[in-house]
């Protein structure tokens, strides 16, 4: 666990590089970003362990249909959901193509552990449009990495805000609900000693995974997300195809959150 000072509004990004100092230590370079952790959310020792201990949760077993994030720390989880047969939805880096279904039913066993890699997510899965989506079974779990969590489940990401936007896309279209249970998988040095106050749009965890540790954060009653248009105004990923298709929907007499 790193202990460190709590952080002025105007000074989280100081926070984050000190947790990716003590994170550098066991973390991974990645073969596009290196040690860029602004750009990526590095895989780290003891990962598989991590997916494991995510594996043994009842929402994850009683799940048909998951979300997995696009971070190289969930990468082993991805790879255990298709071992396991679990569907999992995950959207592409940047939201920039949408998201993607991978069904492992359609991968052969010699490519499961290759399917889990970006790359492999390239090939082998589908994608699917937010319509796709809300006729779809719900999502029981939701699974994204981080740069630093505290037991409250608080958690801070790159600082691209992506994982509060998946959350309050898939809120928009009914394909979670307050049951829906997430998940943060961190190493034990990327869970911080201090009360931290969460913006309105951040997603509260229900669970924190390290290597070592399954913790169930108390008390948690997160609302659904909602797109929050004005905070997006101007950003390029206002030029991802889900932006314009949750307005279509909206537009065509689907009930969104956006009504």
């Amino acid at each position: 666990m790193t202990t460190v000072s709590k952080p002025a509004p105007n000074k989280t990004q100081l926070f984050r590089e000190r947790v990716w100092e003590q994170l550098r230590k066991v973390a991974w370079p990645d073969s596009r970003n290196h040690w860029d952790f602004s750009s990526f959310i590095p895989d780290f020792e003891g990962s598989d362990l991590c997916a494991d201990r995510v594996r043994a949760l009842p929402a994850y077993q009683q799940s048909s249909l998951l979300f997995i994030t696009p971070d190289n720390s969930t990468e082993a989880l991805r790879w255990r959901a298709i071992e396991d047969g679990k569907r999992f939805l995950m959207s592409t880096c940047g939201i920039v193509r949408g998201i993607v279904l991978l069904d492992p039913h359609l991968v052969p066993a010699e490519d499961r552990r290759y399917a889990a890699t970006l790359d492999g997510i390239e090939r082998f899965a589908q994608p699917v449009s937010l319509d796709d989506i809300r006729r779809g079974p719900q999502i029981g779990l939701l699974v994204t990495g981080g740069s630093a969590v505290n037991l409250q489940g608080v958690r801070f990401g790159k600082g691209h805000g992506y994982f509060d936007i998946e959350w309050a896309l898939l809120s928009e279209i009914g394909a979670v609900s307050v049951e829906s249970e997430v998940v943060d998988v961190v190493h034990d040095c990327q869970i911080v000693d201090e009360i931290l106050e969460p913006e309105d749009h951040d997603v509260i965890v229900d669970w924190i995974i390290t290597p070592t540790m399954t913790h169930r954060v108390p008390g948690v009653e997160r609302p659904l997300g909602r797109v929050r248009w004005e905070l997006l105004e101007g950003s390029p990923k206002l030029k991802s195809p889900v932006f314009a298709e949750l307005r279509n929907l909206s537009l065509n007499g689907i009930r969104t959150l956006t009504d």
